[in-house]
C-alpha cells in the first residue's frame, strides 16, 4: 500500500524545478538579477534579445520532469512500486506484466527497456520539433510579453486553464485528423479524396497496443497539428508568467507520456472519477480508433458522445 501511495509523488516531482525555484523566491539567490525580467516588456519595441534564462529553465523543467517520470515508470515496470494489474503471457516464452484485461493483453509486445528508453528520447517529432518551437518563439520575442516575466510564483489557475485549452484544441485537431477524409468524401460525394490521416496520425496508430515509449512516436505533420498548433493558440489565450508556463509544459509533456503506458497507474481510479485521462482511456482509443480522442481530460469526449469508459468496455471486462 505504501508503495502504491509513493507513486503519487511523481506528480510534484514532474514540476519540481519551478516548485523549488519559486519557494521563498529561491531563484533570486541563484541567478543574477540582470538575467531575468520581473515585469513583462515588449521585446520588439525595446530592440533587445530576450534573456535565455526563462527558455533554459522551461526546457530544464521538462527534462527534470521526464527524468522523474521515467524513474517512476522503470521502477514500476520492475515491480518495485507495488503489484501491477495482471500477468499475461505475451510471446513465445516471455511472461510480462500487462495493463488491462487478459483479452486486451493478447497483442502486448515484449521489449527491452534500454531500447524503449532510447526510442523515446530520440524522437525527432516529439523533442526536436517541440524544442525548435520553444527556442524560436522565445528568442524571437514571439510569445506574449507576460511569458517573459519572473514576477510571482506559479499561478495554478493559469496552469489549469492552459492544460484545459491545450487538450481541448488538441481534441479538435485529433478528431479532425481521424475524420477529415470521411467528411470531405461525404460532402463531395467521393469525388475528392484526401490523405490527411495517412500523412499525419496514421504512423502513430501503427501502435495497436502502445507502450509508454511510443508517446511521441508519430510524424512531423501529426506533431505540428496536435501539439504545436494547440500550443500556439493556448499561449495567446492565457497570459501566464514564466513559472506557470514551465509547470504547464512539464505537466503536459509528462502526462501525455503517462497515458501511453502499458501499465495501469495507481491514481487511475481517482482520475477516472474526476474525468481525467488515463492509460486505459487512451488504450481504448488506439484499439478502436473511434472513442476517447481527448488526452488529459475526457470531458470533451463526453460532450461529443465519443467517450468509452474502460470500466464497462468489453475489452476491459475484468476491470482495471
Amino acid at each position: 500500500m505504501a508503495q502504491q501511495a509513493a507513486c503519487w509523488l511523481v506528480w510534484p516531482a514532474i514540476v519540481a524545478l519551478p516548485l523549488v525555484l519559486t519557494t521563498s523566491e529561491l531563484y533570486k539567490g541563484v541567478f543574477p538579477e540582470q538575467w531575468y525580467d520581473t515585469q513583462p516588456r515588449d521585446i520588439w519595441s525595446e530592440g533587445v534579445w530576450p534573456s535565455p534564462l526563462g527558455l533554459s529553465l522551461g526546457i530544464g523543467a521538462v527534462v527534470v520532469g521526464q527524468f522523474f517520470m521515467l524513474m517512476y515508470f522503470c521502477a514500476r515496470r520492475a515491480g518495485y512500486l507495488g503489484s501491477l494489474t495482471s500477468v499475461q503471457k505475451c510471446g513465445a516464452s516471455e511472461t510480462r506484466k500487462c495493463p488491462m484485461a487478459d483479452s486486451f493483453c493478447a497483442s502486448c509486445r515484449p521489449y527491452n527497456l534500454s531500447e524503449g528508453l532510447l526510442t523515446h528520447l530520440a524522437q525527432p517529432e516529439g523533442f526536436v520539433m517541440l524544442g525548435g518551437y520553444l527556442i524560436g518563439t522565445w528568442m524571437f520575442g514571439l510569445m506574449p510579453k507576460s511569458y517573459y516575466s519572473f514576477e510571482g510564483g506559479i499561478n495554478w489557475k493559469h496552469v489549469v486553464m492552459q492544460l484545459l485549452l491545450q487538450d481541448g484544441i488538441q481534441f479538435g485537431m485529433h478528431m479532425l485528423e481521424h475524420r477529415f477524409d470521411t467528411m470531405v468524401k461525404t460532402v463531395t460525394n467521393d469525388k475528392v479524396r484526401t490523405e490527411l490521416y495517412k500523412a499525419s496520425h496514421k504512423p502513430h496508430h501503427r501502435f495497436y497496443n502502445p507502450r509508454l515509449f511510443d508517446a511521441f512516436n508519430g510524424s512531423p505533420t501529426d506533431t505540428f497539428l496536435m501539439i504545436l498548433v494547440p500550443l500556439i493558440l493556448t499561449a495567446r489565450l492565457v497570459n501566464a508568467n514564466v513559472w506557470s508556463y514551465m509547470a504547464f509544459g512539464s505537466l503536459y509533456a509528462n502526462w501525455l507520456t503517462l497515458i501511453h503506458a502499458e501499465y495501469v497507474h495507481p491514481w487511475d481510479f481517482v482520475f477516472r472519477a474526476l474525468g481525467l485521462g488515463t492509460a486505459a482511456d487512451h488504450h481504448i482509443h488506439h484499439k478502436l480508433q473511434k472513442y476517447n480522442f481527448g488526452h488529459l481530460f475526457m470531458y470533451w469526449d463526453k460532450l461529443s458522445g465519443t467517450y468509452k469508459n474502460p470500466a464497462i468496455c468489453p475489452m476491459f471486462n475484468s476491470g482495471v
